[in-house]
C-alpha cells in the first residue's frame, strides 16, 4: 500500500495505532520506524515525515497510552459517581491498565525513551493525572490539614496504585497472597480513606 492510499492527515494516527499493535504484540524491543512502516504498509520513509525518529513516534504512542490510562480509570462509572465510587474505579483501572497494556504502561513512564517536553504528550499526561487529582480532592487522611494537602493526597495515592501496579506487573506479589490465597486486590490492601464535605 503506499501513502497515498490514507486520506490526508490519517497517516500520522495509522502509524501510532500500528505501533500500538507491534509494541503489545512483540515488546519494545520490535518497535522501529522501519517495522512501523512495513506494519502499516507504508515506505519506510514516511514514519520518519511525521515523527522525526524513534523518539517521536514512542512519543505519541505515550500519550495515546496515557489517554487509554484516563479512560480505563474513569471506566463504567455513572456521571453521577460519588467520591468513593470514582476513587475505587480510578485505582482499580489504573491497575487494570498496567495489567492490559504492559508494555505501554512501561514507556508511559521511561523518560530516556519519550519527550516529556512534548505538548500532545503533557496534555495527555495531564489529563490522566487530573482524574487522580479529582480523587485526591478532599480526602479525609492524616494529612488533611497540612497547607499542602491537596499535593500530599496526589502524590500519596499515585505512589500507592503506581508501585502497586508496577509490583504486580513485574510479579513480585506473585500468583497467591503469603496466606495462600489469590493475590489481593489494590482496593483490598489501601486504606479506607473518607471525604470532607465540601
Amino acid at each position: 500500500m503506499s501513502d497515498r492510499k490514507y486520506h490526508h492527515g490519517n497517516l500520522r494516527e495509522a502509524l501510532i495505532a500500528h505501533g500500538l499493535e507491534l509494541l503489545e504484540a512483540e515488546g519494545l524491543g520490535a518497535l522501529s520506524l522501519r517495522a512501523t512502516a512495513a506494519r502499516a504498509g507504508v515506505s519506510h520513509a514516511a514514519p520518519a515525515n511525521h515523527f522525526g525518529h524513534l523518539r517521536g513516534l514512542l512519543t505519541a504512542i505515550a500519550a495515546e497510552g496515557f489517554r487509554r490510562n484516563a479512560a480505563f480509570m474513569q471506566d463504567g462509572l455513572p456521571p453521577r459517581a460519588g467520591r468513593r465510587a470514582r476513587l475505587l474505579a480510578a485505582m482499580n483501572g489504573y491497575v487494570r491498565f498496567a495489567e492490559v497494556h504492559p508494555h505501554l504502561f512501561m514507556l508511559m513512564f521511561d523518560k530516556s525513551r519519550v519527550d516529556f517536553e512534548d505538548p500532545e504528550l503533557g496534555a495527555a499526561a495531564s489529563a490522566s493525572y487530573g482524574v487522580l487529582r479529582g480523587i485526591a480532592s478532599g480526602l479525609d487522611w492524616d494529612h488533611a490539614d497540612a497547607p499542602d494537602a491537596q499535593l500530599r493526597a496526589e502524590m500519596m495515592l499515585w505512589s500507592l496504585v503506581h508501585g502497586y501496579a508496577q509490583l504486580a506487573l513485574a510479579g513480585l506479589f506473585g500468583e497467591q497472597a503469603a496466606t495462600g490465597g489469590p493475590r489481593l486486590p489494590i482496593a483490598d490492601v489501601m486504606p479506607r480513606f473518607g471525604y470532607r464535605a465540601d
